[in-house]
């Protein structure tokens, strides 16, 4: 988390709701020799309570057996932004991003929750295309479902601290951050539309 609390006050429910619609993150766990990473998609619970998720058995993060403190990064829109773009002087390069971090404790669940945890799961994203029909696991055939399910393992994550940054360029007055929010889609980084869109209307903050 970037260590200016100006970019630290957006509302929680504002980033949970971000994290819902992102539904997909870096799950993070101390181990020795470096922390391991597993890029994962994952569901959010209506509270922001908990998540769920699955891991390929393959995974070292399986190995562990009992529940284990965790983090899931989840990013949004970034870009780098120019100090030409404020319109005026004395102003530095720097980088807008949108980040929010769930620390919490990863459980593994009873292998017989597998195959609820992967509907709960697709049919969100599934549900998120419609008109088109919600794909479902009955499509496979018994023989590939079997093998697919005996590839992975269900988990929980209990979420139990929420922490976000919003750069978005609230150290600034709104001229000069919307100067710079009117030419990001000129530059270069990730989701340029959606981020010169926050920075134009910043999020409610506390």
């Amino acid at each position: 988390m970037h260590p200016n609390p100006s970019f630290r006050k957006t509302e929680t429910q504002i980033s949970l709701d971000f994290v819902r619609k992102r539904a997909f993150g870096s799950l993070v766990i101390s181990a020795d020799p470096v922390p391991l990473i597993s890029h994962i998609p994952f569901l959010l619970a209506e509270d922001g309570s908990s998540a769920l998720l699955h891991l390929v058995r393959s995974n070292p993060i399986t190995r562990l057996k009992e529940p284990s403190p965790a983090k899931i990064l989840v990013t949004g829109a970034d870009a780098y932004i120019s100090p030409d773009w404020y319109g005026e002087d004395d102003h530095v390069p720097t980088w807008n991003y949108v980040s929010v971090h769930l620390t919490g404790v990863l459980e593994p669940l009873p292998p017989e929750d597998l195959p609820d945890v992967l509907a709960a799961q697709s049919d969100d994203y599934e549900t998120r295309l419609l008109p088109k029909p919600v794909w479902k696991m009955d499509k496979l055939s018994d023989e590939v479902q079997a093998r697919f399910l005996r590839m992975i393992l269900p988990y929980r994550f209990r979420v139990e601290n929420i922490d976000s940054t919003w750069k978005l360029g609230q150290n600034k007055d709104e001229t000069v951050r919307r100067a710079a929010a009117d030419q990001v889609e000129t530059g270069f980084g990730s989701e340029l539309a959606e981020l010169a869109a926050l920075m134009a209307a910043p999020p409610q903050t506390t």
